[in-house]
């Protein structure tokens, strides 16, 4: 860990936050992202090597601990309460970049893992039909990872890169700018559908209102700050 030098709180904070991509596993822990291995789908550019070397640095500064999950040979990361009160200065972050530090999404900063989480934990079953709801997501631009499946069945969502192999009830074809623009609140699905960037087909139950079940980016209502230069 890097030490300032100084007594500043701040200065300790960022001592204890400031690595590299400490913060967005924090970020991921807040939203309910607790093994090892939904850290990685969350936060697929970030290797298994560091991800490790992160989570142990979080336990020695007391920001989470690490327990067995009852009835699995596994284990989960769990906040303290020190980490769970991160929570507030997380959102006002993400609210600050949202108005100051997007600008235009460079092709860098396009990541289909990270979307295709987002969208999984942002779906509302109560929205949807009861029963069974299967969607298919496929990325026209992308050779790999191109295709993806979310199953709904009650409370449970769960995101598939395999065809589970029920039928499906709405289809989305798009590229992937497309879906992360409409997803961060840059372009709405009705005009992403006229401009024929965005294609989706299935029954009016889940058409006439989409957004009420699919459920944009949880920041996805701030516009970015205009600036006079």
């Amino acid at each position: 860990m890097f030490r300032y030098g100084q007594f500043c709180p701040i200065s300790k904070a960022v001592e204890v936050l400031g690595e590299r991509w400490t913060l967005l596993v924090i970020r991921e822990l807040l939203l309910g992202n607790t093994q090892f291995n939904q850290l990685q789908r969350a936060l697929p550019r970030m290797s298994p090597t560091t991800l490790s070397k992160r989570l142990t640095e979080l336990q020695e500064t007391a920001l989470i601990v690490r327990r067995p999950i009852s009835g699995q040979q596994a284990y989960e990361y769990q906040l303290t309460p020190a980490g769970r009160e991160l929570y507030p200065v997380i959102l006002q972050l993400g609210e600050w970049g949202m108005r100051w530090a997007r600008g235009q999404m460079s092709d860098a900063d396009l990541d289909v893992g990270m979307l295709m989480a987002d969208i999984q934990r942002r779906i509302d079953p109560s929205q949807l039909p009861s029963g069974r709801t299967a969607l298919r997501f496929k990325f026209t631009d992308l050779e790999k990872y191109a295709d993806w499946w979310v199953e709904i069945q009650d409370d449970d969502v769960a995101l598939c890169l395999d065809d589970p192999g029920h039928d499906i009830d709405v289809y989305f074809t798009t590229d992937l700018r497309t879906m992360t623009e409409i997803w961060m609140g840059d372009l709405s699905i009705r005009e992403a559908r006229t401009k024929g960037k965005l294609k989706i087909v299935g029954p009016p139950v889940y058409l006439k209102n989409p957004q009420a079940w699919l459920r944009l980016h949880a920041m996805s209502g701030i516009r970015p700050a205009r600036t006079s230069g």
